[in-house]
């Protein structure tokens, strides 16, 4: 199975960023209101870091809460790792676990065209193995 699957019916509209110059305290605001913990950065329609709650930990940890004040673009991860629709579903939950991060920028191009969390490939691998199961009792009760 690719992310494609995973992203069906998804509105890239839907999809919660903010810009590099998007103040970090503005940011913040909306990770905690929109209880998430990750939004790609963007210029235009092209993601060029992604900013996450450990990015506000890391840097206030480092900077203290003069961070705070400081923009987007400045504290992000970035250049931001990005999987495409065709990616085996697998492979980026292997990469997420390897490089031990929780969000990942689908892109088609220089154009973000989803975005995933571990929680979505999760649910997604879960809700697959109980369908196959589901289809195995089937068939062993109608042997």
């Amino acid at each position: 199975m690719t992310i494609a699957r995973v992203i069906a019916g998804r509105s890239v509209d839907g999809i919660v960023t903010c810009q590099t110059a998007t103040p970090v305290r503005e940011a913040v605001g909306i990770l905690a209101e929109r209880r998430i913990g990750g939004l790609p950065v963007l210029e235009g329609r092209r993601v060029v870091g992604i900013f996450t709650e450990r990015d506000v930990i890391y840097r206030l940890a480092a900077d203290g809460p003069a961070m705070l004040d400081g923009t987007v673009g400045k504290v992000m991860t970035a250049p931001p790792i990005t999987v495409t629709a065709d990616t085996d579903v697998l492979a980026a939950l292997a990469l997420m676990t390897q490089r031990r991060f929780r969000h990942l920028p689908v892109v088609e191009g220089d154009e973000m065209i989803g975005f995933i969390s571990i929680g979505d490939l999760v649910k997604f691998r879960i809700d697959r193995i109980e369908a196959e199961a589901e289809a195995m009792r089937t068939y062993i009760q109608s042997a």
